[in-house]
């Protein structure tokens, strides 16, 4: 599944930038995300607990950062073991900024694969559920620049 889409934040890129190297920073705005654990500046392990339909999942997670270009480019290679179902998260996103008039957009791409009963659940659910996560990840880094003063 493909998923891309457009963020704005009202904010410089450098600042969203460093927030977005900030790998804490960017899973406290990511739903469901906690016990992040750094096991070097680019490799980290998390648990990611979600609820799509009326299944609720938890994920032992495992993220790589593969390129990072400075105030530009994040780009990260993401897989997941469910705990207590047979199945396998797997996926690469790329996280592009530009400057705009009103801050920084965040273009982003997610190829994500399902394996096992979570490709059972079928894509519109999971593509639901996709949207959702969005609209929670902008809203909570928008507040944090809110929170901060940044201004574009």
């Amino acid at each position: 599944m493909n998923f891309t889409g457009e963020i704005i934040v009202r904010a410089p890129r450098g600042q969203v930038y460093a927030a977005m190297e900030d790998a804490r920073f960017f899973a406290s705005c990511v739903e469901g995300v906690r016990d992040l654990q750094e096991i070097d500046s680019t490799h980290y392990t998390a648990v990611m607990e979600t609820r799509v339909a009326y299944i609720r999942f938890k994920f032992d997670v495992t993220v790589e950062i593969t390129r990072m270009e400075q105030d530009t480019l994040v780009e990260a290679k993401v897989e997941g073991v469910p705990t207590g179902i047979v199945g396998r998260l797997t996926g690469t996103s790329r996280a592009q900024l530009e400057d705009r008039a009103e801050g920084t957009a965040i273009l982003y791409s997610m190829d994500v694969a399902l394996a096992g009963k979570l490709g059972a659940l079928g894509q519109p659910v999971l593509k639901a559920k996709a949207r959702e996560m969005e609209k929670t990840f902008a809203s909570r880094m928008q507040a944090a620049f809110d929170r901060t003063g940044a201004t574009a």
